[in-house]
């Protein structure tokens, strides 16, 4: 959830800092306040375009901040956090940071690491969304009805997405293997002869696996051969001889020994030394026996200077070690046998594409019947949401649609369709609201007030699927009022089961059914306007609401009906 915004120099908002809580936040106030420029605040803050307008006149500078707790592990910022590099703390704290200056140049800053716009709004995307007015809503994009149908069944469809696109890459990767072996004989002939040139210099080369490493440590023993040497020595005739390490350790043995029999603590002590004694005694002959081994060759180091040097440059032509060359060896090797032999080895990628194509189809089409259920669940879920809002003649449907193949593509019912990393399934989702009209793009058809429904059902249907921690909606409930309103405001409120919900709205219903009721008013201070945001009290709450109900004066019959649409909202709430 978004715990803390705070902005600073942004538009006509001098300073202000604002706490939330879970459940539904509703922002009132008088147009031209500063409600939506909150609103504004958020977007950016969440990778929204930006420019130098957004800075207070007078100003250097604009910033955007925002506090959000993430406690589930496995939400997807999780895995932006660890894509990005980006340290999210235990208690799931994150700290988004934007800065616009004056010249119109953004900074952007995730938990303190400077990253770019782009990576931002990858951020942002998995902690709020937004729905404005006037913006088309991600719910009425076309683009992504596929995967908020998936979404819908969260049991059967993941796996059967992974296990499909598991083949579908394996699929294409065949594809890719025979268009290339499939090209024109000029280019496959200048391709062998440079891959013929490669692995001849190879072969010659003729390297053993770990070759570098073991060469390298063997120069340094070389190189070094000196120090080596005195270390060895000094070391060896600092245990062995009259009055060094082992003479020594020989007579604090022999004086525990002489005790011994007296104490059993002193006969432990001197069996644990007398272990020691000999394992030093040991070492000791191993030293000498490297020092026995030690030979300076200078025209071996002048040899492995020289092999090294060549495998230094092979490193910069074909890999960073010697392993990564052989294996590159045998790659190459590999493809010159399969251009040499070109028509053979087609004829076992075209039999493994057709047995591919076969596998791919059958998943596909697995793919395809679960979203035919889960769309029949999804049709008659939207169904009841769109009647709660009074939309009860509208109807509402998922089209299914594919594309066309070629050939070359997997065949599904006797056709050949075009694959993707979703299946062959081109989802559209469908309304109408007038009956006997027939159904059109959901986002072709609506009126101001019907599209605002439709996208609260949507919304409610899919809040808790979409994992997003907070959801904003900026006027969407414009061009309703009456029965409609108590059925969006009843609708909102649900969807902050789910998600944290901020709303801005001029429906008294909306503002009634309110967590936490915030209060936009903007005041002039030695002529500079600015905004003020400040939480209200019940009694204060009783107030917002007549003037929301009557546009002006407060009379005693508004506030009544105020505290009449409190104790409703308070009621529903319970039974929620």
């Amino acid at each position: 959830m978004l715990a803390e915004l705070s902005i600073k120099d942004f538009a006509i908002i001098e300073e202000v800092s604002i706490s939330f809580r879970e459940g539904l936040t509703v922002l009132t106030g008088e147009t031209g306040a500063g409600k939506s420029i909150i609103i504004d605040a958020i977007q950016l803050l969440t990778g929204g375009r930006g420019s130098a307008e957004y800075v207070r006149y007078g100003t250097k500078k604009a910033e955007i901040e925002g506090l959000f707790f993430v406690d589930n592990n496995l939400h997807k910022v999780y895995e932006k956090a660890e894509n990005f590099g980006v340290e999210i703390s235990e208690d799931g704290m994150l700290v988004l940071n934007r800065t616009i200056s004056a010249n119109g140049k953004s900074i952007c800053r995730v938990n303190g690491k400077l990253v770019t716009l782009a990576i931002l709004k990858e951020f942002g995307s998995t902690l709020i969304d937004i729905h404005t007015q006037h913006e088309t809503q991600s719910l009425m994009d076309v683009d992504r009805h596929i995967e908020l149908l998936d979404l819908y069944d969260q049991d059967k469809i993941p796996q059967a997405k992974h296990d499909y696109n598991d083949l579908y890459k394996q699929f294409e990767s065949l594809k890719k293997r025979h268009k290339e072996l499939s090209e024109n004989e000029q280019e496959m002939a200048q391709r062998l002869d440079l891959l013929e040139f490669q692995y001849n210099e190879l072969q010659e080369a003729n390297l053993s696996p770990g070759e570098d490493e073991q060469l390298t440590e063997q120069r340094n023993q070389l190189a070094n051969f000196e120090r080596i040497y005195k270390s060895l020595n000094d070391a060896y005739y600092a245990l062995h001889g009259e009055q060094k390490a082992l003479d020594w350790l020989s007579l604090s043995l022999s004086s525990l020994e002489n005790s011994s029999e007296y104490d059993d603590d002193i006969s432990k002590k001197a069996e644990e030394l007398s272990n020691h004694y000999y394992m030093v005694e040991e070492l000791s002959y191993e030293l000498r026996n490297k020092l026995d081994s030690l030979e300076f060759n200078e025209e071996e180091l002048d040899s492995i200077e020289s092999r090294l040097n060549e495998i230094n440059r092979l490193k910069k032509k074909y890999g960073q070690s010697v392993d990564e060359i052989i294996e590159l060896t045998a790659k190459i090797e590999e493809e010159i046998d399969q251009i040499k032999y070109k028509d053979t080895h087609l004829e076992k990628l075209e039999t493994d594409m057709k047995e591919k194509a076969e596998d791919v189809a059958l998943e596909g089409k697995h793919l395809h019947d679960l979203r035919i259920h889960a769309a029949d669940h999804l049709r008659k879920a939207i169904q009841e949401e769109l009647k709660d809002l009074y939309l009860e003649k509208a109807a509402f449907d998922v089209d299914f649609d594919k594309v066309q193949g070629t050939d070359k593509d997997p065949v599904v019912n006797s056709q050949h369709v075009k694959m993707g990393p979703n299946g062959y399934d081109q989802v559209k989702f469908m309304i109408t609201t007038n009956p006997g009209e027939p159904l059109k793009d959901i986002h072709k058809v609506a009126s101001g007030g019907e599209l605002s429904r439709i996208m609260l059902a949507l919304k409610r249907i899919f809040s808790k699927h979409q994992g997003v921690t907070s959801v904003i909606f900026d006027e969407v409930d414009t061009g309703v009022s009456g029965r409609v309103a108590q059925a969006i405001a009843e609708k909102i409120h649900g969807i902050s089961s789910a998600s944290q919900v901020l709303c801005i709205s001029h429906l008294p219903q909306v503002a009634a059914m309110a967590d936490t009721h915030l209060y936009i008013r903007k005041e002039v201070e030695e002529d500079r306007t600015k905004t003020i945001v400040e939480e209200l009290s019940v009694h204060s709450k009783v107030e917002e609401l007549s003037r929301m109900i009557s546009g002006a004066e407060l009379t005693e019959t508004t506030k009544v009906h105020a505290k009449e649409l409190l104790d409703l909202a308070d009621k529903f709430k319970q039974h929620a």
